[in-house]
């Protein structure tokens, strides 16, 4: 530090004023403090080269008043019951409060559940939280995630106090931050499992809790941890997504054991997966090595444009290569190479096989621990009730150990039921409206909130989703499990094109009456089956989308050949010949 006094702007000081701050500041000096202690955090645009009258409005909204420090005015807007203006519509969601005008004049509330991992206290006081304060509505999302909605203004400080009572919380579940951590949700107890990652998980949602870098990045960002078990993290639609595997011993390779590989860009919303990075990382460092890549992207993802701001659109300008130079620079050493061949394999360890296991999510199957096995609980579309809820609940905490596991599949595992106590559970869920057989049809549903709740959406795409259900397992019987992803937007929030079907919500004109409809598109995949869908059909109105799909699945089973997967099928065939075959009324 200078000797002189540090100036102000727009401020002039006279010649006596000037030498009685240098003398304060030098006194001050002497006693070991600087202003280096009292300094704000740099803006994350500081030294990037960007300017900052070109950020665009959302970026001006942080850094006019940190969105956590506009609590104090959440609390004045409850004290009057008041709906948020523009500017702290986009700060509350640093709460996880997401204000649904125009649709619905109350917010909803995204929780953070690392993992999906939840105790049965836990699950009991969110159901209580939304059967007295919201409107008993509760959605599991394809994050392994609750949301609760239908929050009035003057509910919302009272929300967010009980959710954090019990150890949750909703901080940074929205906006431009780290969402939910998933992972599998067996984890520990999978008998396939390479790593049980839950102690990862809950060490990095914590280091993001606690660290103020993380609240402000350019958008969005996903973080999934996969251990190898049976249902997987669907790590590869992630920013960043890691997967422990087990490395062998090579000569001139790394020393045999556990290694996470690391994915980067994934946003399948925008028909991009993550792509491999190239690198063996140990446990011990998947923290340190995951934050220093959140860290490349907080420095130079894209503040500009909003619609350029995700890793994806930042790994189009630069190489992977680069991305890991500048990963390593911050770490300081250099990471393990191991670069994969162009199908998709390494030396070190043996290609990923796919499950044999149908929608290993729902169902009764065994554990590592010997005697206990999870039940897998079909929960129709994420939909579930606060009665539920404690039904779940109550079955947990008398034939299992407390503990309830959500799913990116929209559905819950109860883990360590013994193998005595498995047909008291099965009654018991049935008794509470639910199922836990597993099917072809209804296990692979997944949907998107629609626009019940959701201003982007375009269809009621869970209520299509059941009336789907309900109609197709009248008309066929599926002998293989298919994936039917429904989605209201573009954003694309349950992934449609990873679907084996995937939908998409549109606007129908039929008779001169606008409807909902939606676009059709098959052969999606994820996981070592991984692939984008293709756009079979156009603007299919949903009372007509019936038998559409009911074609597509009967075609299917009529020319198939060798029992073939419907994925293999879609993809021996190109558009042409696959409309053909999928509008033939036989």
């Amino acid at each position: 530090m200078s000797t002189s006094a540090p100036s102000l702007s727009g401020s002039n000081f006279s010649a006596e004023q000037q030498r009685y701050l240098e003398g304060f500041f030098s006194g001050i000096r002497a006693r070991g403090v600087t202003f280096g202690d009292v300094e704000g955090k740099p803006s994350p645009t500081e030294g990037t080269g960007v300017d900052l009258s070109a950020l665009i409005k959302e970026e001006r909204i942080k850094r006019e008043l940190n969105p956590f420090d506009a609590y104090s005015t959440l609390l004045e807007d409850a004290k009057l019951n008041k709906a948020p203006d523009a500017e702290n519509t986009f700060r509350y969601k640093w709460n996880g409060l997401f204000y649904l005008t125009p649709i619905n004049d109350a917010y909803m509330a995204r929780l953070r559940i690392p993992g999906g991992f939840l105790k049965t206290y836990q699950l009991r006081e969110i159901a209580n939280i939304s059967k007295k304060l919201t409107s008993g509505y509760v959605q599991i999302t394809t994050r392994a995630n609750f949301q609760i909605r239908l929050i009035q203004p003057k509910d919302t400080p009272e929300v967010l106090r009980r959710v954090q009572s019990v150890g949750l919380h909703t901080r940074g579940s929205g906006a431009d931050n780290i969402r939910n951590i998933t992972a599998n949700p067996t984890a520990g107890i999978d008998p396939h499992e390479v790593l049980d990652v839950t102690p990862y998980v809950h060490e990095l949602s914590q280091l993001i809790l606690s660290s103020l870098e993380f609240y402000d990045l350019p958008r969005k960002f996903n973080i999934a941890l996969d251990g190898g078990g049976l249902i997987g993290s669907v790590e590869d639609t992630n920013d960043i997504g890691l997967k422990a595997f087990d490395i062998k011993k090579i000569e001139g390779g790394p020393e045999a054991g556990v290694y996470f590989r690391i994915k980067l860009g994934g946003a399948t919303g925008h028909k991009a997966f993550a792509k491999d990075l190239g690198v063996l990382v140990p446990p011990d460092q998947i923290i340190k090595v995951t934050a220093a890549l959140v860290r490349v992207f907080i420095k130079n993802g894209n503040r500009t444009d909003r619609k350029k701001a995700r890793l994806k659109h930042l790994l189009e300008t630069w190489t992977l290569a680069h991305y890991l130079e500048e990963t390593e620079k911050l770490l300081g050493y250099p990471l393990i190479r191991s670069p994969l061949d162009d199908q998709g394999g390494s030396p070190f360890h043996d290609i990923e096989k796919p499950s044999e296991f149908h929608h290993s999510h729902v169902g009764v199957f065994p554990q590592k621990q010997k005697g206990l096995h999870y039940i897998g609980v079909c929960i129709p579309v994420g939909q579930i009730t606060p009665e539920q809820m404690h039904q779940l609940a109550d079955i947990a905490d008398t034939h299992g150990s407390g503990e309830v596991n959500l799913t990116v599949w929209q559905n819950l595992i109860i883990p360590n039921i013994p193998t005595s106590e498995i047909a008291a559970v099965q009654k018991e869920i049935k008794k509470a409206g639910l199922v836990w057989e597993q099917s072809n049809l209804r296990s692979g549903f997944i949907s998107c909130t629609g626009n019940s709740y959701c201003k982007f959406s375009s269809a009621n795409t869970k209520g299509n989703a059941l009336a789907l259900m309900d109609y197709l397992e009248k008309k066929i019987h599926l002998d293989q499990p298919i994936n039917v992803h429904l989605t209201g937007c573009a954003h694309s929030c349950a992934q449609h094109y990873m679907g084996d079907i995937g939908l998409l919500a549109t606007k129908v004109k039929l008779g001169g009456e606008s409807v909902e409809g939606y676009h059709v598109f098959v052969g999606g995949g994820f996981g070592k089956n991984q692939a984008t869908g293709r756009q079979i059909f156009t603007g299919v109105a949903f009372e007509d989308l019936k038998l559409t799909l009911e074609k597509i699945f009967k075609a299917y089973h009529k020319h198939r050949q060798n029992n073939e997967p419907f994925q293999q099928f879609t993809a021996r065939h190109d558009l042409n010949q696959l409309q053909a075959l999928f509008s033939n009324d036989e």
